[in-house]
């Protein structure tokens, strides 16, 4: 139900393999796509996938720091230079805004589409369309930071075969007309309600994914009912207590924790210090979730896109070497 495309892992700044953070959220039922922050270079990072800029549907911001949202003027301008014309709505804090207004007025970039903000102050939830609700939800930060909570309903319908042939209804042209949510009338007048014989499948799915904090516990409620939480994991813990409560991040240790106390089947770690990108960092990082979480983990990297489905399993469909990849788990 939902497909996550990772188009930046690195915090602060970013490295030779790791962009700073951005990250693509489609819902599978059609092409539409949401961005959730938009570091520098975000828009290069899109080259390099299948999403188009024209069918993304809203850039959500979840603070103000530059590694979350230095990409969006260049973005924005090349949407409007390849022709974009339908609106692009902005979730993000009111500074964000005015910073747009203020490039938009001293660069002369005259946009080609109507750009809708919504405060992300203005309420929790921020955005409602059919199947699906955004909400956000207060993080700990030293700039006000949120999280976003994308949760996905699809409703579908099929003909209850076994109540037409427990009413002792053969298979036939009844049959198809009843599929197509038409009242059948049998050869012997009997009206068979198209309602009547309808099952109904409702699926959902709720994903989680959480801008820079340094306290996980804040998201308790937004996660009761996920399946998924994606969420910074800065620094090993160890690290945190040694570069003190200035940088207000969260550390693998924390995080993992929150996760197991929470009963979040699936977490997948990004935003990682640059001190750790490098092979033997990366595992310092997993061994640390992994003594503290026994759910599903992954540690996200530029490129990787993962797909949960409607059961709750978590597939990796490809890695950041380019090559596919199925690993699912429940």
């Amino acid at each position: 139900m939902f497909k996550l495309t990772f188009l930046g892992t690195s915090s602060g700044v970013p490295t030779r393999h790791r962009n700073v953070t951005s990250l693509a959220l489609q819902t599978t039922h059609n092409r539409d796509w949401w961005m959730i922050d938009c570091g520098e270079a975000t828009q290069h990072q899109l080259q390099r996938i299948a999403l188009s800029v024209h069918d993304l549907v809203g850039i959500c911001i979840t603070h103000v720091h530059g590694d979350h949202s230095y990409g969006l003027p260049g973005l924005l301008a090349s949407a409007s230079m390849t022709g974009r014309k339908k609106p692009l709505l902005l979730i993000a804090p009111a500074a964000v805004k005015a910073w747009i207004d203020a490039t938009l007025l001293h660069t002369e970039l005259f946009l080609t589409y109507p750009l809708i903000h919504i405060d992300v102050d203005s309420a929790q939830v921020v955005h409602q369309e059919a199947g699906l609700t955004v909400s956000r939800h207060a993080l700990s930060h030293r700039a006000p930071s949120v999280a976003y909570r994308f949760a996905l309903e699809t409703t579908k319908w099929k003909m209850d075969k076994a109540a037409l042939l427990a009413a002792g209804v053969p298979p036939g042209p009844a049959w198809g007309v009843l599929q197509a949510g038409q009242d059948a009338t049998l050869d012997d007048g009997t009206v068979l309600s198209a309602a009547t014989f309808r099952q109904v499948d409702t699926e959902r799915a709720t994903v989680v994914i959480g801008g820079d904090n340094d306290t996980p516990s804040l998201l308790a409620d937004a996660c009761a009912d996920a399946q998924l939480l994606v969420h910074e994991a800065t620094y090993t813990e160890a690290m945190l207590q040694k570069v003190g409560p200035g940088p207000t991040h969260s550390s693998v240790q924390r995080v993992a924790q929150f996760a197991e106390s929470a009963r979040l089947p699936k977490l997948i770690l990004t935003h990682f210090s640059a001190r750790y990108h490098n092979a033997d960092g990366m595992a310092e990082l997993e061994a640390e979730a992994r003594l503290h979480y026994t759910g599903t983990l992954f540690l996200a990297r530029d490129f990787d896109t993962y797909e949960l489905d409607a059961t709750g399993k978590l597939s990796k469909l490809a890695a950041a070497d380019g090559r596919v990849r199925v690993a699912a788990s429940h």
